[in-house]
């Protein structure tokens, strides 16, 4: 099965197969090995559906010129050839092992799925330029609103009233918070294409998720279920130390806090890598975690809202009575999102973790996975938004004891946490650029390696 971009003439007297390709080898009209192997296949499809294919070429619409490939025995036998190895790659049980130190990875669009260097070395033998893919998340924050799909477009109403529009391949996946109804065509859809749905309170908490039936990995699953019932404490002590770490250097940056504070926080840091138990880790995160937040005010400057830092009594969590816990819960709720879809993309089960139980009905390796973007994504979102103005005590509402974002307060955390998201930044242990979120999801692929024995153990992101 194939799909061809044109295939134009009279039947009767055999048709012209015609590929469209807009990145030429070195600017110029170059046809490539994988452009000829591409035309083979599509003419070889074609005439065993009984068409006469009289010739094929590529349109280079950068030069507005068509170049032509010749047909010949010789393809045909590599076409064949090409789609057996893949067969056999479909069907295996294991990936193939990635190529080691081939050009062909530096441009490569699948680079971090495949992860070449950080599977077969220590540190990169070349760089890798990996752009993020042209797609967005989209977050859906109007109580009482409607996402449907209408002409190719995700089209969001409510009543009469048209709030957005965008077209469907541009959507990576779609975020729900609170009373908002989505179509059922808009879901099918998204499934068949791959794209995550995470339905949120309207807090930010998630409550569940969609993933499509064509799930990979299904092998790799069954391994993550062995190893999150029998416990994974070295994975699980990585999580936390990164955590702790990158909380000590968000500190370190922004913080008034006392060089003495920031290095109590990294010696708890060094003994989490030591811990011989889970309720020991746990112990060690809670006291990280004391030190980080009891400096977290300090992190905001004197031009801020004032009154954020005067009603904040420390972290916490649900049913939060002051605005920035308010604000870091919603936030939170936009990371593991995120990382629910990572893990989802790579074919894991977010619910089966190693560090977070997976019996307390929550994601728990998505939780397990969050834990070290926490301080540099999430809270580095609400402490920028918080100091530049854009976040203030006006934007939230309190009942029943409770401290809730307005629409306003939602849009403006959704926007500074996607600013975040966003961010391009330099991998730390591989050393190419990534945004934060693509971050995320060569980390889920980092513990998919470990499942399935490719690597030897889980390195987590630091920030220096």
């Amino acid at each position: 099965m194939g799909k061809c971009d044109i295939v134009e003439g009279d039947p009767a007297q055999g048709v012209q197969v015609i590929e469209y390709k807009a990145s030429p080898v070195r600017r110029q009209p170059t046809v490539t090995d994988p452009h000829r192997i591409q035309l083979t296949l599509q003419r070889m499809c074609l005439e065993s559906m009984g068409l006469r294919v009289a010739s094929m070429g590529v349109y280079f619409t950068n030069h507005q010129s068509l170049v032509t490939v010749e047909p010949s025995t010789e393809l045909d036998t590599r076409a064949i050839d090409y789609v057996s190895q893949t067969r056999a790659i479909v069907e295996g049980k294991s990936a193939p092992p990635p190529l080691d130190a081939d050009e062909k990875c530096r441009f490569c669009s699948h680079a971090s799925v495949c992860l070449p260097d950080e599977i077969t070395a220590a540190k990169p033998a070349r760089s890798i330029s990996v752009t993020d893919p042209n797609t967005d998340i989209l977050h859906l924050l109007t109580y009482g609103s409607r996402a449907q799909l209408r002409q190719g477009r995700i089209q969001v109403v409510k009543g009469d009233e048209e709030l957005a529009s965008v077209p469907l391949e541009r959507a990576a996946g779609l975020v729900i918070y609170g009373n908002i109804d989505v179509s059922g065509a808009l879901v099918r859809e998204l499934l068949w294409r791959g794209a995550t749905i995470v339905w949120c309170s309207g807090t930010g908490r998630v409550i569940g998720w969609s993933r499509s039936a064509k799930a990979p990995h299904g092998h790799e699953r069954v391994a993550q279920y062995l190893r999150s019932e029998q416990g994974d404490l070295g994975m699980a002590r990585e999580f936390v130390a990164c955590k702790i770490g990158n909380q000590a250097t968000l500190l370190r940056r922004n913080g008034t806090a006392t060089a003495t504070a920031v290095a109590d926080i990294r010696k708890v840091k060094r003994r989490a890598g030591q811990v011989r138990s889970l309720p020991d880790l746990f112990a060690v995160e809670g006291e990280a975690a004391a030190l980080y937040f009891a400096g977290f005010p300090g992190m905001f400057k004197e031009r801020a809202d004032q009154s954020l830092v005067g009603e904040w009594d420390g972290r916490a969590g649900r049913h939060a009575s002051d605005p920035l816990n308010a604000a870091l819960n919603f936030v939170y709720g936009m990371l593991l999102s995120d990382t629910i879809r990572a893990i989802v993309a790579c074919g894991l089960d977010p619910s089966a973790g190693f560090l977070h139980s997976s019996a307390r009905n929550k994601p728990a390796l998505a939780l397990d996975l969050m834990e070290e973007f926490r301080a540099p994504i999430a809270d580095s979102a609400i402490i920028g938004a918080v100091n530049n103005g854009s976040f203030d005590a006006t934007m939230v509402t309190r009942s029943l004891g409770d401290c809730r974002l307005t629409e306003r307060g939602r849009k403006v955390v959704t926007s500074a946490y996607e600013r975040r998201a966003q961010t391009v930044i330099t991998h730390p242990e591989f050393g190419y650029r990534v945004t934060w979120r693509r971050a995320i999801e060569i980390q889920a692929r980092m513990v998919l390696a470990v499942l399935d024995g490719t690597r030897q153990d889980y390195r987590g992101v630091q920030t220096r």
